[in-house]
């Protein structure tokens, strides 16, 4: 028997990540109606894979397949955040957990250098740069974890907020609210405090969505 070569990324897998991309970036806003036949001529393809592509993003959450209505980029609504949020914290509390329960004194050395970096920014209020460093913070102590399981299901979470436009540090007071919430999670884990961590990361992520719940203008995104 002739073993089959592997192939490479399917085609179709790279017309959704480039779709993905689209709609991170918003050029696709949550409500919008996917042009298939649109997409077919600019990415050059044919509707097989653009078809499969939209599959994937469905089982993502990223898009909604309607039944002879077409394929729209899925809207979150408050009541999807108001059950999305809590069990962010859930899971991402027990990823703080673990991790302080695996940590070595390495590891902790570059969870305390992503810190600084929240110091700097909160300090001159550059929040767009404040919030890339708060995704690699929240992303190192999932790492640390090291239970895959958990890394998986956030990321398919976070993928889902990024759907919508809402920045929480934007509002008054979140952002150093949000620096010393980080700074009481760092200090948790290298006080080796698995507990306290896993209730401060839990408390954390919650915060975030009452921050956003006392706002009434939602403009982008951060936990």
């Amino acid at each position: 028997m002739v073993a089959s070569r592997i192939a490479q990324t399917a085609l179709y897998q790279e017309v959704a990540e480039r779709l993905r991309q689209r709609i991170f970036a918003h050029e696709l806003p949550p409500g919008t109606r996917i042009d298939e036949q649109l997409l077919t001529v600019d990415y050059g393809i044919s509707r097989t894979p653009l078809r499969e592509a939209l599959k994937v993003l469905a089982a993502e959450g990223l898009v909604t397949l309607k039944p002879r209505r077409g394929c729209f980029v899925t809207e979150i609504s408050e009541q999807d955040l108001d059950e999305i949020f809590p069990l962010m914290a859930m899971l991402e509390g027990r990823c703080a957990l673990e991790a302080t329960r695996r940590a070595q004194p390495e590891q902790i050395a570059r969870l305390e250098t992503i810190h600084r970096q929240l110091e700097r920014f909160a300090a001159s209020n550059q929040i767009e740069r404040f919030f890339v460093a708060n995704q690699e913070f929240h992303a190192r102590i999932q790492q640390l974890s090291g239970n895959r399981w958990l890394q998986q299901v956030i990321q398919d979470l976070r993928k889902v907020l990024k759907l919508t436009r809402l920045f929480s540090l934007s509002i008054d007071g979140r952002l150093q609210q949000s620096l010393a919430e980080h700074t009481a999670i760092l200090e948790a884990i290298k006080a080796g405090d698995a507990t306290r961590a896993q209730n401060l990361m839990h408390d954390h992520i919650l915060s975030g969505r009452q921050a956003l719940a006392r706002n009434p203008v939602h403009q982008e995104l951060v936990a």
